[in-house]
């Protein structure tokens, strides 16, 4: 039942995103090209998915384990830290250049464009430097 759910979550997400036009390069570009042409829709998408979320994770807040019996894992850091700042400057300067992020990417992956395989390589390569560094990082 886990992987079902997991399967349908996933699946409506790439859905959202594909809809909403997240997984269009140049529409996000045109969102983080505030000096040019902005297009503020994803703005109200995002808007949209923030205030939607903020049900349900009120109440998983409030709960131990999760509906299908699994334990509740929500972030417990609070705190901003260097590590945050630096990974989040690097995200959003990644998805400035390329126009994409991660779930957008995975959701356009099969639509046979070389520059996402690109992207996916560069990403997965980043998460193995990063687990290299952490492993470093804990010795």
């Amino acid at each position: 039942m886990r992987k079902l759910a997991s399967f349908v979550a996933g699946l409506l997400f790439g859905l959202g995103l594909l809809l909403s036009g997240m997984a269009n390069p140049a529409k996000v570009i045109g969102f983080l090209d505030l000096a040019g042409a902005w297009d503020p829709s994803l703005a109200l998408v995002m808007a949209g998915a923030i205030g939607i979320a903020l049900l349900p994770f009120a109440w998983a807040k409030r709960r131990g384990r999760a509906l299908l019996d699994a334990p509740m894992q929500l972030p417990q850091k609070r705190e901003l830290d260097g590590r945050l700042i630096a990974g989040s400057l690097l995200f959003g300067i990644g998805w400035g250049v390329a126009g994409i992020c991660p779930g957008p990417a995975i959701a356009m992956l099969l639509g046979g464009h070389w520059q996402i395989v690109l992207f996916m390589l560069a990403m997965l390569g980043g998460m193995l430097l990063f687990s290299a560094l952490e492993r470093r990082r804990a010795c």
